[in-house]
């Protein structure tokens, strides 16, 4: 294995009551930034998941290190698990807690058995300071006295204060207006320009996946149908990527999925309802 390849998925096969994921290989290079984009029910969130063992494939690999999370021994996993951060579609946060510990829960359990609670404090405060809160003012709040930008941000303190080594965003601005989204999408930047570390982040928004990322893969059908760089994305012929590069292509694209699945191929009237996907 590449030793610049941090986290590798080798064919990996997900079915829940039909196939999700029927063949997903993917390497991801040490400090890159890639972010996986699809429609709905195309399995990303579920491919991400599998990165930690949330998920476990039906067939094929995960490796991170070189390691098999899913041939790993309790131990093994445990200690994987351990460099990596998982921010969560909706932030997650603990109602019941303040932001002071809702942070401090990023941080390893055995670390904050030995830490000095001014060292602790230091470090909860100065990941607040990196995605732009004043932790004077938000350290005893409780997340429901946030807003939601906010709560997000603290979402992403959260994964940052550990220092993992690998970061994994699921949808992380969903539910944001534009600028907003484009706060949070530029603070993903920032941690990745600063820490170096590895990062998948899986979301909706393709303009700024095109802005942040090293490298843009979309899934389709259970299978990745293009990765390479937003560039490459932006230029390729292939209509669905050009459905996801340009509004106006992606909306007389959706015109034509209705259509098509409207009537059946002997136009004898209406077939189906459309399945609408529940899977992101």
């Amino acid at each position: 294995m590449d030793p610049e390849v941090t986290i590798e998925y080798e064919n990996v096969h997900k079915r829940f009551d039909t196939p999700v994921l029927s063949g997903v290989n993917l390497s991801v290079m040490r400090g890159e930034t890639v972010s996986i984009l699809g429609t709905s029910g195309t399995g990303k969130s579920v491919l991400l998941k599998t990165t930690i063992g949330l998920i476990t494939p039906d067939r094929g690999d995960v490796r991170i290190d070189g390691e098999s999370v899913y041939h790993s021994t309790r131990l093994g996993l445990r200690d994987l698990r351990r460099t990596v951060r998982y921010v969560f579609q909706y932030a997650a946060l603990f109602d019941s807690l303040n932001i002071y510990e809702n942070v401090a829960m990023g941080l390893d359990p055995a670390e904050i058995k030995t830490l000095d609670p001014q060292v602790m404090l230091d470090r909860i405060a100065a990941s607040l300071v990196n995605v732009n809160l004043e932790p004077a003012k938000v350290l005893s709040k409780l997340p429901a006295e946030l807003s939601g930008g906010m709560r997000k941000r603290v979402g992403l303190a959260r994964a940052i204060v550990g220092e993992p080594r690998i970061i994994l965003y699921d949808e992380p601005v969903t539910g944001l207006d534009p600028v907003n989204s484009a706060t949070v999408n530029r603070l993903i930047m920032s941690i990745a320009e600063r820490t170096k570390v590895t990062s998948i982040v899986v979301t909706h928004d393709v303009e700024g996946a095109l802005e942040m990322s090293h490298r843009v893969a979309l899934l389709d059908n259970g299978t990745l149908r293009f990765i390479g760089t937003p560039d490459e994305f932006r230029r390729s012929e292939d209509p669905l990527v050009m459905a996801f590069a340009d509004r106006r292509a992606a909306a007389e694209a959706a015109l034509k999925l209705i259509e098509h699945d409207a009537y059946d191929d002997n136009d004898a009237g209406p077939a189906h309802a459309i399945s609408i996907g529940v899977r992101a």
